[in-house]
């Protein structure tokens, strides 16, 4: 190999040094950057979740997370791209990939999703008591696939996200100016004498101190039952004092009522007995001789 040979190869390998030395600073350059802005982001946007009082906290670093693992993404593509790599089969493998791993988790997404709604828009928190399908739950936890709760008398439960979500959500703990109304109906007999009824169950509101005075009590006749004159009696108290002063009202009242002279009827109907036509034939043996009709 004479003198001219080695430098030409000298040369090739000086060109190659140098393009692909420019290309590996460049890429190092751009994973640095890259590693620099996804921690700055995730940190901006986590400090952002932070300091929104309108979203959960087990809310604040999912965000964060999710803007530093797309930044390192777009900084592996490039980086690929520097050296040649053709990204646009890789960008399309990674999408199929996550079209087949979305389609196989398409029921962990959806709790996912729904735990996403909940806690953005937050329809309850921990400690609430919520009403969900019929029955009632005190909420312990909130996370992205389920909520942890319990029911009043003490079982454990827990609350797919999605099952959650797609339900009406009554929130027992959370009133309009923090106050609940208590609904009754009592019923007294016919012959009783309805005001005086009605000014027993008034002075039982009057006399208790945990129901307000503003909205006013409503005690009225209701409806004329099959057996009972049914008097409404509904108040306003204080959604702390609601359950307690609830029981306590019922007692009072039924007390209250005897002790007035009203009767609390029990359901009652009257049979009357017509005597049918005999026939001009005897009866046959074990025909009855009465027709019994039903008056309700």
């Amino acid at each position: 190999m004479n003198s001219y040979d080695i430098q030409a190869l000298f040369d090739r390998f000086g060109a190659l040094f140098v393009s692909y030395g420019i290309n590996l600073l460049g890429a190092v350059f751009t994973l640095v950057i890259g590693f620099l802005a996804a921690r700055g982001l995730a940190r901006w946007t986590n400090r952002a979740m932070s300091n929104s009082k309108s979203i959960d906290p087990v809310f604040h670093q999912l965000p964060g997370r999710i803007v530093r693992v797309a930044v390192l993404l777009i900084t592996v593509i490039a980086v690929l791209n520097r050296f040649g790599v053709q990204t646009t089969s890789l960008i399309a493998m990674l999408g199929a990939a996550g079209l087949a791993i979305g389609l196989a988790l398409q029921g962990t997404l959806s709790n996912v999703a729904a735990g996403v709604m909940i806690l953005v828009f937050r329809p309850f928190g921990v400690g609430d008591s919520v009403k969900l399908g019929g029955d009632v739950y005190v909420i312990d936890s909130l996370g992205f696939f389920l909520c942890k709760a319990h029911l009043p008398d003490g079982p454990k439960v827990f609350l797919p996200n999605s099952k959650i979500w797609g339900n009406t959500i009554v929130n027992l703990s959370v009133t309009d100016n923090d106050q609940r109304r208590i609904d009754e109906v009592y019923g007294i007999g016919y012959g009783d004498d309805i005001n005086a009824a009605i000014g027993v169950l008034k002075r039982i509101a009057d006399e208790e101190p945990r129901v307000l005075k503003t909205p006013a009590p409503l005690i009225k006749v209701e409806t004329l039952g099959d057996s009972s004159v049914n008097i409404l009696f509904r108040v306003w108290t204080a959604r702390s004092d609601w359950f307690a002063t609830k029981l306590d009202l019922i007692q009072r009242c039924k007390e209250g009522l005897e002790a007035g002279g009203c009767s609390i009827p029990f359901p009652q109907r009257d049979v009357h007995v017509f005597q049918a036509a005999l026939d001009a034939a005897p009866p046959a043996p074990g025909a009855g001789a009465a027709k019994v009709a039903t008056q309700g």
